[in-house]
């Protein structure tokens, strides 16, 4: 398995630094930024057909910048002026610092999980339990994000605002690749659909989240490179996996 050419399902990062960039000098290996999927927001028109009011809430939970983003949008697509008096519970202080793209972030009530996890929300979550809470998302979320809420028997209402759709490629885009690296299951299921004879090979898959490696297997692919506690992050399973080859 000789890796030359790597495509990672993701954006290219805006800045100049990256550790995919420093697997590139490392190792000389060419990497390409090419998302397999994209993101979509429900028109008025669509969200109206959910009969979910936000005016209802007094209280949101935000798991992702996207999220936020699209409860906005669509705020402003429906007329909505959003109080000053609306609650935010954000998963982490990164996504509540994300907030100040649309309010006034000192005059708001935000709350978010210093560790970066839905079990450290909850608790104040439960001390405002006299809220009413929205939680926008995804069509395809991931449910096991907010498995706790559940079992803590908390009640929020979750809002479709956005939807993952494939990012086809078009007739003159070849995957001539030697390593792919999955984020979603959606990733995964635009790789087939848009490549449905393809076959594996000596290509090496990657996948990060449950979900995700999941998809892979169910798809009969084989599963080369995923994150652990010594390689946390896809850059590093990455560069765990390419030492290991080069020895």
């Amino acid at each position: 398995m000789n890796i030359k050419r790597i495509l990672v399902s993701q954006p290219k990062p805006a800045g100049a630094k990256s550790p995919y960039f420093d697997l590139e000098t490392k190792y000389g290996v060419e990497v390409v930024f090419r998302p397999f999927i994209k993101v979509e927001g429900l028109t008025a028109k669509e969200f109206r057909q959910s009969r979910i009011q936000i005016p209802d809430y007094t209280a949101i939970i935000f798991t992702a910048r996207t999220a936020i983003d699209h409860f906005f949008r669509l705020c402003k697509e429906t007329r909505y002026n959003v109080p000053e008096t609306l609650k935010y519970f954000c998963i982490s202080e990164t996504i509540a610092h994300y907030l100040q793209k649309y309010i006034v972030y000192r005059k708001r009530k935000i709350f978010y999980s210093e560790s970066g996890k839905i079990p450290e929300l909850i608790p104040l979550i439960e001390k405002h339990n006299k809220e009413t809470y929205l939680m926008p998302i995804s069509d395809a979320h991931d449910d096991s994000k907010v498995s706790e809420m559940d079992q803590h028997n908390i009640s929020y209402t979750k809002a479709v605002m956005y939807r993952t759709v494939s990012n086809d490629f078009t007739p003159e885009e070849k995957l001539d690749y030697d390593m792919l690296i999955f984020f979603s299951p959606a990733g995964v299921k635009s790789l087939i659909s848009n490549f449905p004879g393809f076959e594996q090979g000596e290509i090496a898959i990657g996948a990060m989240g449950q979900p995700t490696i999941d998809a892979v297997n169910e798809a009969g692919l084989r599963l080369d490179i995923t994150t652990s506690p010594q390689a946390p992050s896809m850059a590093a399973a990455i560069d765990a996996f390419l030492a290991k080859k080069k020895k």
